[in-house]
């Protein structure tokens, strides 16, 4: 009934799944049982880059969200270099100056950025890496004792 697995992991596959959180239920439901669990691993198999796109980047919207990293690099900044000013007077005028100094010189950055890719990449994304699949693994030692009490985790749950 076992397979083997990729060449990265010569395990046998004790079970497959089509989410990760399939195969992380099967690991709990072995640890709830008592196997060793530290014998086994989760191996995402057959992945793709899937990258979702937010919506549209103007020039407005890059300057935005330049002024907001540069808020708060800004505050980093002025919180760091407090540490050396006395009076709290001085730290607040050193924050404010953070916040404001970062935020302007963010929104250029940002604004100019994207103003030189040309029309390029005119939106924003999110990307993340997907499994078609994945193959929990098991040592061969043990395999078979934690496929059979898979098999019980199916009839539990049918």
């Amino acid at each position: 009934m076992s397979r083997q697995s990729t060449a990265a992991d010569s395990r046998p596959v004790i079970g497959s799944y089509t989410s990760y959180e399939g195969a992380q239920r099967a690991v709990d439901f072995l640890s709830d049982n008592g196997f060793p669990v530290e014998r086994t691993a989760i191996i995402g198999c057959d992945l793709r880059m899937v990258e979702t796109v937010l919506g549209r980047m103007t020039r407005g919207r890059a300057a935005l969200a330049g002024a907001a990293t540069g808020a708060w690099f800004g505050l980093l900044v002025a919180l760091l270099l407090s540490v050396f000013t006395t009076g709290p007077h001085h730290v607040l005028a050193l924050v404010l100056s953070g916040l404001v100094y970062g935020a302007l010189f963010g929104a250029v950055f940002g604004f100019g950025g994207h103003a030189v890719t040309g029309g390029r990449r005119d939106f924003t994304s999110r990307s993340r890496i997907e499994a078609a699949r994945y193959d929990v693994v098991a040592d061969a030692e043990c395999a078979r004792r934690a496929e059979e009490l898979l098999v019980k985790q199916v009839w539990r749950e049918s």
